[in-house]
């Protein structure tokens, strides 16, 4: 009881101008998940908007992408997809700078990319 009393028990002084009344201190984000695969391939496809909601598109034409926006400091990114060809490939960028990217070679390939801070 004693130490809590002398360390850490009084109000820090504020100082004019030192709080800020933007409530948003984040720039906005823009994040691109990308699918892409042989001309004329179709793909079921699942990723997380800003939100941390699954979104699902069945039978996109490939190549595919979405812009996701955000204000938020950091967003998990996260896409799937499943083509009906042999070949497909998948990329996140976060404001334009590649986060992740891989492909896949197999009979109806399956893909997926991750970004922890996207």
């Amino acid at each position: 009881m004693r130490v809590r009393a002398f360390f850490g028990s009084h109000q820090l002084p504020t100082y004019a101008g030192s709080m800020s009344e933007d409530s948003n201190k984040s720039d906005p984000k823009r994040v691109r998940y990308e699918i892409f695969g042989p001309p004329g391939a179709v793909a079921d496809i699942n990723y997380i908007d800003a939100e941390g909601d699954p979104n699902q598109v069945v039978g996109a034409t490939l190549p595919w992408s979405v812009v996701v926006e955000t204000n938020s400091p950091a967003m998990v990114g996260n896409v799937v997809a499943q083509g009906d060809s042999d070949f497909i490939g998948c990329r996140i960028l976060a404001d334009d700078v590649v986060k992740d990217e891989r492909t896949a070679c197999n009979v109806s390939a399956y893909i997926y990319c991750f970004a922890k801070s996207a």
